[in-house]
């Protein structure tokens, strides 16, 4: 189970490159909104400010192995649980130890999984974005909608890389791409789908890659409000 972890993880952590917290953002009207607003409002983040509490349990299947860690994130205080096999751990992401920057690389990487939308408001001003109108979605090949985000060169955990977001006109992702230093190539791409409204967040609990042999999904999804 820990060779699995270790190979199983290494070809699917995608890390957010923004190490600030999430912050607010001035409200702008219907027409002045950005491509990544957009995105980001058809997936609820309007309802996100009155979120105390979410947990969900980030799960890795590849052929008999299994590999899992749950978190419970209180957005307001921002402490964070980490329950992985039977060691759990609670720290505040605005005063880390060692130990707590380590968990918190696995917390950035499982979070951007499931809340890249809101990510795009959250790290606003840490990438830059180009929207194109037509292109090819990358696994199911339909026409869609796509929008790249590359991240600064400097700062956060994955510096200069970048994003592809295929969405429709509902601005719903469907699929992304992933490439490891805004390289041609994508080192992964996935599915979006199986959403469920919680709360008026618009959360994608399932993740189909193309290759087959490893599922990525999330369970124990809750959200509390105030």
């Amino acid at each position: 189970m820990k060779t699995y972890c270790l190979i199983g993880l290494s070809i699917l952590l995608v890390f957010s490159a923004c190490k600030t917290e999430p912050k607010k953002v001035e409200e702008t009207t219907e027409t002045d909104k950005t491509i990544p607003e957009r995105i980001a409002q058809a997936h609820g983040f309007e309802n996100w400010s009155g979120v105390k509490k979410i947990t969900f349990t980030f799960n890795v299947d590849r052929d008999s192995m299994h590999f899992e860690r749950s978190w419970e994130w209180k957005p307001k205080t921002n402490m964070v649980t980490a329950i992985s096999g039977a060691d759990t751990l609670t720290y505040n992401r605005a005063n880390m130890d060692s130990i707590a920057l380590k968990t918190n690389s696995g917390f950035i990487n499982d979070r951007y999984w499931l809340m890249a939308p809101f990510n795009l408001m959250w790290d606003a001003g840490n990438y830059t974005f180009e929207h194109t109108t037509t292109a090819t979605a990358p696994i199911s090949a339909e026409t869609m909608q796509k929008l790249t985000i590359v991240y600064a060169n400097e700062g956060g955990y994955t510096p200069g890389d970048a994003y592809d977001f295929y969405f429709k006109d509902d601005y719903i992702i469907r699929e992304w791409a992933y490439r490891k230093s805004n390289q041609e190539e994508p080192n992964l791409v996935s599915t979006w789908e199986d959403y469920v409204n919680m709360e008026g967040l618009q959360l994608a609990q399932q993740h189909d890659r193309p290759d087959g042999g490893m599922n990525l999904y999330f369970t124990g999804l809750s959200v509390q409000k105030d």
